[in-house]
Order: C-alpha cells, then sequence, then structure tokens
C-alpha cells in the first residue's frame, strides 16, 4: 500500500509548470476533459507521487484546501542545490535553509496557489504495520 496527495488547481498547468521548473517534479501522466480542462496529472519526485486536478467549484468535496506538502531530497547537499533551483526559478521562498534540531537540512516555497512545498533531507520511516 502507499499514500498519494491530491492536490485540486484552479490552474493546475500553472501548478505543473512552477513544480516542475521550480522544485524538479517530472511530469508522468495528463489526462484532460473535451474542453482541454486537466481531470487527472500525476508528477513523480524520487519514488512518490502527487495527483494533481482542476478545481470543481465550492459544490465539490474532493476540492482541496491549501496544504503543506514534504519532499526528501537525498542530503544536505541536494537540498542545497534544490533551493538554488527554486530561486533561480523565481520561486518565493517562505522558509530560507534551516538546519533543523532533527538534524533535516530544509528550505520551503509557496506555490502560485498558496501552497507549500517544503523540501528536507530528513526521511522519515515506515514501520509495519504489526509495530505501530
Amino acid at each position: 500500500m502507499s499514500i498519494h496527495p491530491t492536490l485540486r488547481y484552479d490552474d493546475p498547468r500553472a501548478a505543473i509548470a512552477f513544480l516542475t521548473s521550480a522544485l524538479g517534479l517530472v511530469q508522468q501522466q495528463m489526462y484532460t476533459t473535451d474542453d482541454g480542462t486537466v481531470a487527472h496529472a500525476e508528477l513523480s519526485f524520487g519514488d512518490g507521487v502527487v495527483l494533481l486536478g482542476t478545481r470543481a467549484g465550492r459544490s465539490d468535496r474532493f476540492d482541496t484546501g491549501r496544504a503543506v506538502l514534504y519532499l526528501v531530497a537525498d542530503g544536505a547537499d541536494a537540498v542545497d542545490a534544490q533551493h538554488e533551483r527554486a530561486v533561480a526559478a523565481g520561486a518565493e521562498v517562505v522558509q530560507e535553509l534551516v538546519d533543523q534540531p532533527y538534524g533535516s537540512r530544509e528550505f520551503a516555497v509557496l506555490d502560485p496557489e498558496g501552497n507549500i512545498w517544503t523540501m528536507g533531507s530528513y526521511r522519515p520511516v515506515v514501520k509495519p504495520a504489526d509495530q505501530g
């Protein structure tokens, strides 16, 4: 089993452009409706995938509000390189590079619709379900 966050955007194409250029996510799939609206897109980062779509309106219970997402880079040097990439792409940095007391090097940027994307070197460990 796995978990894949899903976000809805007013302009998912702009979000995809931002996420691929500023943070290095890779577009894997995009499905559109007959009028060209993005119905479903998949972006990967390492072995993780985030799903994106177009907001349908206030009455759609699947529309999301703002979110905070965490991407894992392979070490502090990779975090620094990703920070440079994000800044060069014009991302709004909302948390500058910082070394956390729990050993992670991190920074955070804001996407075009207000979601915060944090990049860090801390990699959470998944315990088997029976070890809860």
